[in-house]
């Protein structure tokens, strides 16, 4: 005779299963977009010297807009990209808990909007590049999605969002030597325009 299985038991497996795929598939997201972070840099660094800093947002110019996409990806010194990673892991953890798809939508969305800002009301002869922008767009994006959808694990992750890193709303406000107050500010925007198309209209409050 075989042995039997305690019910509830055999029933909770597959969700460990499924949750267990779930941190795997965000452990190794996350691991490959510090690796491409960190390796441009370091080949910036090693062979271009700074060079692939060119490849951040010029405002209004035909160049700096084919840039949007590429701004994000690189950073002026390993210093700004060590202040830039620990708040990308964290925040684009906390956007994926529901589906990994969304870090990958809330991230372009964020960096559209976000670059788009910069490239139309940016200073002229300023370049803009780095994270910050997704960064900020992942913290709207939390945010956002709380009070659209107001449910419990909504509010939950936004305020560990907020408890976390709500200081760096500050960011958005300009005055700050050599910080990109508008990647910033647009990037919380993108966040929450992302989160207004990803949240389900029934889940709304009437």
């Amino acid at each position: 005779m075989q042995p039997q299985e305690f019910q509830p038991y055999r029933r909770l497996k597959p969700r460990v299963r499924r949750a267990a795929g779930s941190m795997a598939s965000h452990a190794l997201v996350l691991a490959a977009t510090v690796a491409l972070l960190w390796g441009l840099e370091i080949a910036d660094f090693v062979f271009w010297h700074g060079g692939l800093d060119a490849y951040g947002i010029r405002p209004r110019t035909w160049q700096g807009l084919g840039h949007i996409l590429t701004a994000p990806l690189f950073h002026v010194g390993f210093a700004h990209l060590a202040a830039n990673t620990l708040p990308l892991v964290i925040l684009g953890w906390l956007v994926m808990l529901r589906r990994t798809s969304d870090f990958f939508v809330v991230a372009l969305a964020s960096a559209l909007v976000s670059g788009l800002g910069i490239w139309l009301l940016g200073g002229s002869r300023t370049i803009h590049l780095g994270a910050s922008g997704v960064i900020f767009g992942f913290l709207g994006y939390l945010l956002a999605r709380a009070y659209f959808e107001r449910s419990l694990a909504a509010l939950l992750l936004a305020l560990v969002a907020g408890i976390l890193y709500g200081g760096l709303l500050w960011g958005v406000l300009p005055g700050q030597a050599g910080v990109s107050w508008l990647g910033h500010f647009f990037g919380l925007l993108g966040g929450g325009l992302a989160a207004f198309l990803l949240t389900d209209r029934r889940d709304y409050y009437a």
